[in-house]
């Protein structure tokens, strides 16, 4: 139950970054779901081994590389994703951003972040 929370937090922070920030589309609602379990399983995988390797310059600059590879993996969603675009590098990182904000804000009024006992 907890997965289909996030995933639907996901799919609705993502209408909402596009929403407010019109470089990032979304055809619709489907395409939202979809575009979500794509960014989510692309974290999941390519993210953890580029986060991986690239440990010691995100070291170097306390961090902050971390968003620009965040911005890479939600750009390379839209290549996966019908209905789903980025208009380019800035807006990745922007709808980024936003999209890992409003995840989390809208996963914990669902309720879909909490920790089982």
């Amino acid at each position: 139950m907890t997965f289909l929370l996030r995933w639907a937090a996901s799919a609705a922070a993502l209408l909402l970054v596009a929403y407010l920030y019109p470089a990032v589309q979304v055809e619709s609602v489907g395409a939202a779901f979809v575009a979500a379990l794509a960014i989510g399983l692309i974290n999941a995988t390519i993210g953890a081994v580029v986060k991986l390797f690239t440990t010691p310059i995100r070291w170097l600059t306390l961090g902050l590389f971390t968003l620009a590879i965040n911005a890479f993996l939600f750009w390379l969603a839209t290549r996966f994703v019908d209905g789903f675009s980025v208009e380019g590098p800035v807006a990745a990182l922007i709808g980024a951003i936003g999209y890992g904000l409003l995840a989390s804000v809208i996963g914990s009024i669902l309720g879909a972040n909490k920790k089982k006992d």
